[in-house]
C-alpha cells in the first residue's frame, strides 16, 4: 500500500509536467500575441483627411484602447491556462492508464518506479518553471493595465484643469445669464453715467430691484444705481463699498449692508427689496439672502418725479449736474430691472438664473426701458 501511495503521488506530480519544447512555443506565441496587441504596425497608414480629433475625442480613444488592450491580455492568458489544464489532464489520464496494467514482479516494478521517479523529478522542476513564467506574465499584464489606467486618469485631471481655466476665462469676458448687451463704463469719471426712463411712475410703497454687475475697481462708495429728487437725492441707492454692498431707502440714515459679497472682475447678481409697511429690507447675491432687517424707512413712500441713473448719484439740479468722480462706477452693468412690489424668494432666485436677462421688471425692464449712456458709457455685446 505504501508503494502504491508513493507511486500515486509521483504520478500526480507528473501531471503537472509537460514537454518544455511545447511550453516554449506556447510562451513564445503568447508573447507574440501580446506584442501584436500592444504595438501597432509601423507601416504608414493612409490619411483619412477627416477633421482633427478634439481633446475629448482623443481621451475617449485612449479609454477604448486601454479597455481593448486589457481584454486581449486577459483572453491570451485564459487561452494559455486552458491549454495547460488540458495537457495536464491528458498526462494524468495516460499515467492512470499505465497503472491499470497488470503488476510485474517486485524487482522489475521497483526498477520501473525508479525510472519513473527519475523522469518525474525533472518534469516537476520544469512545471514549476513554467508556472513561474505564467505568474510573471500575469503580473506584467496587471502592471501594464494599471499604467494605462493611471495615464488615463492623469489625462482626465489635466482636462478638468483646462476646462476650469476655460470657464474662468469665459466668465470674465462673456455676458451672464442670456444677456445680449451690457453698458460699459470705461473709467471713473463724473461725466460718465446712464440715464434711465422708467415706463411707470416711481411712486413706490414697495419695490424690488435687481442688477448684474462686474466692477473693475471699487472705492468707499461706488454707485451702481440711484434715484433722487431735488428734495432728497438719496431716495434709493445701491452702491458698493470695497467688497460690501449697501442698500439705501429714504435717506442715508436708512441703510442695509452686506459684507464681503462682491469680487472684482467677476459678474455678480444683486437684488434688493423693500416694503414700506414694515420697513423690511433684504439684500440677495446670486439668489441667496445675505442680509435682512426691519424698520428701514417704515411708512415712507418713494415720491415720483425724480431722476434714476446708473453709475452715479443725483446730486444737483439736473441730469449730469454736480456729479462726483469718486462716486462713479467703472466696469459693466446689465440686466437692470425694478418691480413695484416685493418679489418672492423663488422669483428672486429665477431673476439671477441662467435666463435672468429675459425677465423684465414692470417699472424698469432691461432691454425694454430706455437707458441712455452718456459721457463715454456705451452698449457692448
Amino acid at each position: 500500500m505504501q508503494l502504491l501511495a508513493v507511486l500515486l503521488g509521483a504520478l500526480w506530480t507528473a501531471a503537472l509536467a509537460e514537454d518544455s519544447h511545447d511550453y516554449e512555443l506556447m510562451y513564445l506565441n503568447l508573447d507574440n500575441e501580446i506584442d501584436n496587441g500592444l504595438h501597432p504596425t509601423e507601416e504608414p497608414t493612409p490619411c483619412d483627411c477627416g477633421p482633427e480629433h478634439s481633446e475629448w475625442d482623443k481621451l475617449f480613444v485612449m479609454l477604448e484602447n486601454s479597455q481593448m488592450r486589457e481584454g486581449m491580455l486577459l483572453q491570451a492568458t485564459d487561452e494559455v491556462l486552458r491549454g495547460e489544464l488540458q495537457r495536464l489532464r491528458a498526462e494524468l489520464g495516460r499515467l492512470a492508464g499505465s497503472l491499470g496494467r497488470p503488476c510485474a514482479p517486485a524487482a522489475s516494478s521497483e526498477a520501473r518506479l525508479a525510472r519513473a521517479l527519475d523522469e518525474l523529478l525533472p518534469a516537476s522542476r520544469d512545471a514549476g518553471r513554467r508556472l513561474a513564467r505564467l505568474e510573471d506574465a500575469e503580473a506584467r499584464r496587471r502592471d501594464e493595465a494599471g499604467s494605462a489606467l493611471g495615464a488615463v486618469l492623469e489625462e482626465l485631471r489635466r482636462t478638468r484643469a483646462d476646462l476650469r481655466a476655460v470657464q474662468g476665462w469665459a466668465a470674465g469676458r462673456w455676458l451672464p445669464a442670456g444677456c445680449e448687451t451690457a453698458i460699459l463704463f470705461p473709467m471713473r469719471s463724473k461725466k460718465i453715467f446712464g440715464s434711465v426712463h422708467p415706463v411707470r411712475p416711481m411712486k413706490l410703497e414697495s419695490f424690488s430691484a435687481c442688477i448684474w454687475v462686474k466692477a473693475t475697481d471699487v472705492l468707499n462708495k461706488t454707485i451702481l444705481f440711484s434715484y433722487g429728487t431735488k428734495r432728497n437725492p438719496y431716495e434709493i441707492q445701491l452702491y458698493l463699498s470695497h467688497q460690501s454692498i449697501v442698500f439705501v431707502v429714504g435717506g442715508e440714515e436708512n441703510k442695509l449692508l452686506a459684507d464681503t459679497v462682491v469680487s472684482l472682475g467677476r459678474w455678480t447678481h444683486l437684488c434688493s427689496t423693500w416694503d414700506s409697511a414694515s420697513g423690511h429690507a433684504t439684500l440677495w447675491v446670486h439668489g441667496e439672502l445675505v442680509a435682512t432687517t426691519v424698520d428701514v424707512a417704515a411708512g415712507h413712500v418713494v415720491p415720483e418725479g425724480g431722476i434714476l441713473q446708473l453709475g452715479q448719484e443725483k446730486n444737483g439740479c439736473c441730469v449730469g449736474g454736480g456729479f462726483d468722480e469718486t462716486l462713479s462706477f467703472s466696469g459693466r452693468l446689465t440686466g437692470f430691472n425694478i418691480w413695484d412690489h416685493v418679489l418672492s424668494n423663488e422669483e428672486i432666485r429665477k431673476s439671477g438664473g441662467a435666463e435672468s436677462c429675459h425677465i423684465r421688471g414692470n417699472v424698469v425692464g432691461w432691454g425694454v426701458t430706455e437707458i441712455q449712456p452718456h459721457g463715454g458709457a456705451q452698449y457692448v455685446s
